[in-house]
């Protein structure tokens, strides 16, 4: 058995097309997910910020969290998080808990 040569191997780390991420669900990897606390969460957009995968979503609508109404809500792609668990250090009200990953 021999290994291929260089010029022979697919081109790896390049985006070879536009939109090409989105066809690669990378949530599958993570061990540990993110849990976002609604009733904890000040809304300030760090995790959103710091997200290196984009994975946090900011929506817009009405969200009644207890006896409070906000504009906003983040919530997790769990279809892209890989569980780095970055939201969760950077968020400085600890709204986001780090969990098991569970089959």
């Amino acid at each position: 058995m021999s290994l291929p040569r260089a010029s022979e191997l697919p081109i790896g780390a390049v985006i070879t097309e536009p939109g090409s991420s989105r066809r690669n669900k990378t949530g599958s990897w993570r061990a540990f997910r993110p849990v976002i606390d609604d009733s904890r969460c000040i809304r300030c957009r760090i995790c959103w910020l710091y997200c290196p995968d984009g994975a946090i979503v900011e929506r817009q609508g009405v969200f009644k969290v207890g006896e409070r109404v906000y504009e906003v809500k983040y919530e997790i792609d769990y279809d892209y998080c890989k569980g780095c668990g970055i939201c969760a250090h950077e968020c400085p009200v600890k709204a986001i808990e780090i969990v098991p990953e569970t089959p």
